[in-house]
């Protein structure tokens, strides 16, 4: 469904939900009750007729595009096939990271080494993966929710775990903890279905704070890594001392 034809969905929802009539709308657009029915078969509305419904409904056009954008279904996780062609090509897997964190294309190209004719080919790629919708002016609207997540055991995730997570618990030389804790414990089965929902809300809320941060300049955000886990675990230095 193209933009116009969903917000002039989202308009005949609003315009049902407040009982206003093709009759009455016309009234108040001194238009035929047959030129407004027209129009509204047709999809066939300049944007002057379009703000001047809003009006009548007390919206903007900005309200309806926006809700338009919260109804558009977003990918909560990727296919296999997906994973591997992020995987395939390291530098299509970092304008994936970049966009998902709100990079304008312009800041990819400076802060990284991805000249302008490889930065628009890549975001093709995004595009065509359907993680993106690519716009004029190299702009972009991200197809993926801030907090999706990889296929359980899948490529993306196995990647993780051989490249990223062992580098990440080894900081380089004057690298800092922002935050490290470790915790271990006995729990019975409720008291850990509580821990996990805490860190499931922690995620949510820290996804949702990336998304409003990505609303700041480059330069007011700091690349940083959040690592949560948690599994049945004991050390191996107490497993050698059980009693067998």
């Amino acid at each position: 469904m193209s933009q116009i034809r969903a917000a002039i969905h989202v308009i005949k929802l609003h315009l049902k939900q407040r009982g206003i009539t093709y009759k009455t709308l016309s009234s108040r657009l001194e238009l035929s009750e047959a030129s407004v029915k027209r129009c509204f078969s047709h999809n066939s509305f300049t944007l002057e007729r379009l703000e001047q419904i809003c009006d009548v409904l007390g919206m903007t056009l900005s309200d309806v595009f926006i809700e338009v954008a919260q109804q558009e279904p977003q990918l909560e996780q990727l296919t296999e096939a997906q994973e591997y062609e992020l995987l395939s090509n390291p530098k299509l897997l970092l304008v994936a990271v970049c966009v998902r964190d709100g990079w304008a294309f312009d800041d990819i190209l400076s802060h990284y080494n991805v000249s302008e004719h490889e930065g628009i080919q890549l975001m093709a790629k995004l595009d065509s993966l359907r993680l993106i919708d690519f716009l004029p002016g190299n702009r972009y609207r991200l197809l993926l929710t801030q907090d999706f997540r990889w296929i359980p055991h899948g490529p993306l995730e196995r990647f993780m775990e051989q490249e990223v997570m062992v580098k990440f618990m080894a900081p380089k030389k004057n690298e800092q903890w922002m935050f490290r804790f470790y915790l271990r414990g006995r729990y019975s089965q409720s008291s850990l279905d509580i821990i996990q929902r805490k860190l499931n809300t922690l995620t949510k809320e820290a996804a949702a704070l990336n998304e409003e941060d990505a609303r700041l300049p480059i330069e007011d955000r700091i690349h940083t890594g959040l690592l949560m886990a948690m599994r049945p675990w004991e050390p191996s230095l107490f497993e050698q001392m059980r009693r067998r």
